[in-house]
Parts: C-alpha cells; structure tokens; sequence
C-alpha cells in the first residue's frame, strides 16, 4: 500500500467494507471520487471476478464516468490487475441504455430505436404548448389574475403563456414517467374521479400528444429510457438473472440525486447479492426542481438498519474558516432559521479540516478572505463592482484559479458583457446555451449525410442550415433566421443538386436563384456555402477521421467545439476499422446517431466533457452555481444572494415560479403536479385543495437555494466574496434584499471578529 497516500480513517472504513449495504455522507471536497474509485478496484481485487463479471458505478455526468474510469485504471495497475477490466462506468442514462439494448422488444421497441435529445424533446412540447393554447385557450383564463385586460391578454398569449404551459408539460410528463404512467392509463383513472382536476386532465392530453410525437419519430426520450429499462427487468426474471451474476457489486455516486425509478432500478440489480454502496451529500441535492431527484432518498437509506453507515467528513479543499462558515450556515439552519419547517434542508457531518500529515492539507489560515458584502447595490452597480474587482485582482493572481457564480445563466451573460467591454479574460463555457455553445456532432453529421449521398437536394439544405448556425453566432436575430430559412427552401427547393453546385454553362443555378433574391447577403452566403462544399466533396477522399478533422477546421473556433470534433474522429475511426465494409453513408448514419445523443453515454455530450478550473489560471470562470458542483476555485464570487434568488419563506419573498399574470400567484406546475397525485390517491377522503401545493413548493425551492448557498460557498478554498442586488427596476416587484442566511452569515463573522 505504500503507492498509495496515508488514508483518514474514514476513508480506512469505508475501504474495509466486503459486502452488503453501505450508505455513505461525504462532505464537499472529501475525496469521494478517490476513495469510491479505490473501493471499486479493491473489490476487483480481492473477489477475483469471472470474465463476464463487473463492479458497476453508476454517477451522475459523463465527466465523471471519464474521471471514474481514469482513476479505477490507474488503481488497479497497481494492484497489477489488466487495466480497463472488472468494471463498467455509467450514468444512469448509460446503464438504462444498455440494459434496453440487450432485449429491446421487452420495452415495446425494435433494434433501431432513436433517443430523442433535449433539444428535439423541447421542440415537440413547445409546439404542443402552442396547440393546446389554440384548441383550449379558455380553459387557462380561469388561472389569469381578473385585472388583466385585454391587450394585456394578448400579449401573453404570444409570449409568457407558451412557456407556462410547456413548463407545466415539462414537469407532469417528467413525473408521470417516473411514476411509470402511461397516458392511457391515467386518462383512465381521471376519468373515474367525481369531479374533474383540470390542470391534471391538461398535463394528460400534452403528455398523449407528447408520446404520440415520440411515436411517430420511432424514438424514446432520456425519461422513458429509464422507465423501459425497469419495465425490461421487471418483465425478463432471466435477463435480470444474467445482469444480476455481471454486476456483483454495485456503487452508485452522487446518491442525492438518486430519484424514485434509479433508486428501483439498483435495488432490483442488487436485491440477489444485496451489495449496494451509496455514496452523496445530502446538502448538495440542488436539482429538485428540475428533475424528480431528491435527498430523501439517500437519507432514508442511510436511517435503515440494514445499511452501514459511514461518513467521509474530512475535506482539504478550503481553508479553516471557510469551512467554519458553511458549518455555520448548517447550524443557523437547523436552529434558527425562522421557518420551522425548512430546518431540515442542510443536515450533518460537520466538515472537519485534515488532520496534521494529511496529503491534502487545507489551504493556510492567513491566506483566506472572506468578504460578505452589505452594500446595496442596483444590478448593473453588483455587475460594475465585481468586474471592477476583478480587474484589480487579476494582475497580482496570474497563476490563481478564479470564478464568479451567478444564481441563473442571464446574469452570467450580463456579466460577460462587461467583462468584454474592460478586456477581461473570461470563460464562459459552463453557462448553459452559452454563445460558444454549438452542438458540434449535430453540425458535422449535417454535413456528412450530404456529403454521403451528393445528389439530394434536402440533405444539402440540411448542410447548409448546419454550416450557417456555426458562421453565424448571434442570437435571437429574426432577420438573418429568415434569410436563413429562405436559404434552406431554395435549397430544398432545386431538383438539380450539381446545376447549384458545379455548374455547367446556361444552367448556373444561383445565376438564375440570384435574380429573384433582392438579397445580397443571401446571394453571398450560398456563394460561400457552394465554395465549401466543393471544398468538403474533394476531401472525401480522406479517411473519415482526416475528413472530420478537417470539416472542425472550417467550421469552429471554440476550444470545446474542436475537442469534441477531435473525439468525434476518433470515434468514427474505431466505427471504420470495427466495420471495414462501411463507406460514407453508414459512417454518417453513425454521427447521426452521436448528434441524436444514443452515444450521449460514452462522452459526447458537450456540456459533459469535462472542466478543470486549473487549465484557467489566471482568466475568469462564469458559471451558474449549479454547474459549479464539484469543482473548486482560489477565488470565488457568489452574486445576486438576494431574497429573490435565494428566498428563505419570508411574507415579502418572491419566486420565479410564480408569474405576476396567475392569480393569487398560483405556481401552476406545482398545482398540476398536485392534481396527479390526488387522481393516483387511494384515499377516498382527500381532495384537491387550490394554493396548498404553491405553499409547499416554495417551501421545498427554500430548502434546495439553501443549499446552493451551501454549495457555493463551498467551492471557495482561498477566498470568498459575496454580494447581492435589489433586483429588477420593474414596478410590479418589490425590490430586493440581502437574502436571510446571508444576514445570519454576516452577523456570524462580525461576532466572531469583536
């Protein structure tokens, strides 16, 4: 064991552990990737497993399946084992998957099922939004606050009232699926009811639209995937008998995300041999609102009997007195927060600092800074004072990691705008829908499936709307998206591919197309477009990995879009040499199925590849708190704790999921989601009651931005500076304060420092 660091005594428990159930509650910077990786090769090890037997890890993001694998590698090299063997890295999308792809007749499909991406998912439930406003725009006048006039109305029906209504789509659907509800089934027991739930009966009808969409593209979307695989075990005793024998061991990561089907679908594949270790932080359970996960799950699992308990308390990533702080802010919590019933959100360990020796010791004391702002800033003024700061900072840290956390990704923009303007060096690309953010498989398949088959009219305007979201990055400009589509249909249009392409004398397509444009500008972009493509078709002589290598060359600039096209290739490489009978076409189909994210699994998902805050010494990070989890910076900036982004159940609070045009400031998806629970109840005595589910979804949202807060503070080891804002000037809000565990923070360290 001398290659391996001194272990804590904690982590010297949990690596004794030889089977059964094991829960485990590591703190933030713990090292629970490390130790859950050294249990994994440690089992592999010492159980001596079959050819066809594996430990499985099931984690949350492909980044931590490639960090998983790496570490697993490199501990079982020492162990002198064969490397890559003994063990399979999932996410549980990945596991779903391959459990559905051994016998995919069980869940209802055939050998060449489609996964429908978010994107695509998106787009069907807006257009089902959109319809179900047009054929039962009545029926939501009944939630609209009275004073509304007319023209206000229909305002809001071109703009707010979709995205309520797709949201609300978004949430019954989700849940429905995790309840394993097909929407037949609950169509019938709506109908049994002795009075009709509206909303419950609207989130039905979207949800039959939903799945007869999926229907028609022969695909199913990440919900349903999980919800077939249970379906598959559940039907097949002799598939989950063989499953059961591979995965003798099962260790499932970041636990407090787990959500009702994950948590069944590894009880089922660890009920024979019932070893099952799970690993999380309660008080890092920030996606409840945006998925079905929660930390009850993963609390009520460590509370069993049967289950060994163990903790990981001991964390090195931040100096003493930031880790006194977030202790604090879970004290504060559970004793004085003012609403009882939130006083659960954060719970224990305590995180403990190392001990003297320790291998990774926690930062000096004198080199902390904690600064919690008690200004009251207007937003541009948070914006200036943080850019402002930075600006000073930067040119005395050149070697330290530093990053600015925003509650949501507009504010991250807002920021990046005045980091430009003062020629800041920035990142930006952990906010979502970020600008450099390009679906790089999507666009490169585009081009090969044309490419593949030269003659196809449809293929080529799918080329060329792919090659004109990558040249043109702005946002949100309907003139150059309507020069695009018209691009597209005279594309679309032309029967005679090579007339546009290499044209003959008397048949230049574009000559002739160019007199009716009256555009300029679309006339030079199909030029453009014409002169690459001629481009690419000459170098289809390339293998295919050369040929997209080159196509990333013309076509991103981003360091993310070019790494992934350089795992593209070599991924399309591996395809060709596995299958040397495929040509062009079967090679395109295999993007084709990346960019439609089957292959989502294995690492290809752009906002899962992976971010070291340590490859930006030096530049600024900007990323929601939210994708900030698990990772770790110098400095560290938390804006906007305010009472609206961080609400803490205060009669002057507000929330974002309650929109200023429903009455009584209904949140309209939680009220639907209770309406589905009521129509599932078996209790003949409970019934619907309007308001009460609003009241206990803001009660959950406080409990989940606690710990964000939590979550933000802890990503600092060195230094922590936090501000907030009033708010929007917008008259219908009132404005904003410093939200209240902010409050109790600062007065925390004004008593520590008398």
């Amino acid at each position: 064991m001398s290659d391996f660091p001194r272990l804590r005594p904690s982590q010297e428990a949990i690596l004794a552990y030889t089977g059964g159930k094991m829960g485990i509650a590591a703190v933030p910077g713990a090292g629970k990737t490390w130790t859950l990786s050294h249990l994994a090769a440690n089992l592999i090890k010492k159980y001596h497993l079959g050819i066809d037997q594996e430990v499985l890890i099931v984690t949350l993001v492909n980044s931590a399946v490639d960090n998983f694998s790496q570490r697993i590698t490199e501990f079982t090299a020492k162990f002198g084992l064969l490397p890559g063997t003994g063990y399979r890295v999932r996410t549980l999308h990945g596991l779903a998957h391959d459990i559905v792809r051994e016998r995919p007749e069980l869940a209802g499909l055939d050998d060449t099922f489609q996964i429908i991406d978010e994107r695509e998912s998106n787009l069907i439930r807006q257009d089902i939004a959109r319809h179900w406003l047009t054929t039962h725009g009545g029926e939501i006048n009944a939630y609209l606050d009275p004073e509304i006039d007319e023209f206000q109305l229909g305002k809001l029906r071109s703009d707010k009232l979709p995205d309520l209504v797709q949201d609300i789509a978004l949430q019954f659907i989700r849940i429905a699926k995790d309840r394993q509800l097909t929407p037949d089934a609950l169509q019938a027991r709506l109908e049994t009811l002795p009075a009709p739930l509206p909303l419950a009966a609207m989130g039905c009808e979207m949800y039959a639209a939903y799945q007869r969409a999926l229907a028609y593209r022969g695909g199913v979307d990440f919900d349903d995937l999980i919800r077939l695989a249970l379906l598959a075990l559940q039907r097949d005793p002799a598939l989950l008998a063989r499953l059961q024998e591979r995965w003798q061991f099962i260790l499932e990561d970041e636990a407090q995300d787990s959500s009702h089907l994950q948590e069944e679908i590894l009880a089922t594949l660890s009920s024979a041999q019932g070893n099952w270790v799970r690993v999380g932080d309660p008080n890092q359970a920030i996606y409840e609102t945006f998925t079905t996960a929660s930390p009850t799950f993963l609390r009520e699992f460590l509370s069993r009997k049967d289950v060994q308990a163990r903790a990981l308390p001991e964390s090195g990533r931040s100096a003493r007195p930031i880790i006194e702080l977030a202790n604090r802010l879970i004290e504060w919590s559970q004793n004085e927060h003012p609403i009882i019933e939130v006083r659960g959100a954060l719970s224990l360990p305590w995180i403990l600092p190392t001990a003297p020796g320790d291998p990774q010791p926690n930062p000096p004391d004198e080199e902390c800074n904690i600064h919690l702002s008690h200004r009251k800033f207007t937003p541009q003024e948070e914006i200036n004072e943080v850019a402002e700061n930075l600006k000073k900072w930067l040119p005395y840290h050149p070697e330290s990691t530093v990053a600015v956390l925003v509650p949501r990704n507009q504010r991250g923009f807002e920021l990046v705008d005045e980091l430009k303007k003062r020629g800041i060096d920035f990142v930006d690309s952990l906010l979502a829908a970020s600008k450099s953010t390009r679906l790089s498989a999507g666009t490169i398949g585009a081009i090969l499936r044309a490419l593949a088959l030269p003659n196809s009219s449809p293929r080529l305007a799918e080329a060329f709307q792919a090659w004109t979201a990558c040249i043109h990055r702005q946002e949100n400009d309907q003139e150059e998206t309507r020069r695009i589509e018209k691009g597209v249909h005279l594309i679309r249009s032309n029967r005679w591919v090579e007339d546009y392409l290499y044209p003959l004398t008397g048949k230049e397509w574009l000559e002739r197309a160019g007199g009716s444009l009256d555009d300029p500008v679309l006339y030079h972009l199909l030029e453009r477009f014409r002169s690459q493509m001629q481009r690419w078709q000459a170098a289809t002589l390339l293998p295919v990995d050369q040929l997209v290598l080159t196509l990333s060359q013309d076509l991103f600039t981003e360091p993310a879009e070019i790494a992934v096209a350089h795992k593209l290739a070599g991924a399309l490489r591996r395809a060709a040499l596995t299958n040397p009978s495929w040509q062009l076409p079967e090679l395109s189909e295999e993007m084709t199925t990346i960019a439609r994210n089957e292959r989502r699994f294995i690492g290809f998902d752009q906002e899962d590849t992976g971010f070291d805050p340590n490859k930006y010494r030096g530049r600024v990070v900007i990323a929601t708190v939210h994708k900030a989890k698990g990772l770790e910076w110098d400095r560290v900036y938390l804006m906007s704790v305010n009472n609206y982004d961080f609400p803490s159940g205060m009669p002057y609070d507000t929330y974002i999921s309650e929109k200023w045009f429903v009455r009584g400031r209904l949140n309209l998806p939680a009220e639907a989601l209770e309406q589905l629970r009521i129509a599932l109840s078996n209790d003949n005595y409970e019934w619907y009651q309007e308001s009460l589910a609003t009241q206990n979804a803001r009660l959950d949202y406080v409990r989940e931005r606690l710990r964000l807060l939590f979550v933000g503070i802890t990503r600092a080891r060195k230094e922590l500076i936090i501000t907030w804002n009033t708010g929007r000037d917008n008259p219908r809000e009132v404005k904003c304060q410093p939200a209240v565990p902010l409050v109790a923070l600062q007065n925390y360290l004004e008593n520590r420092s008398r």
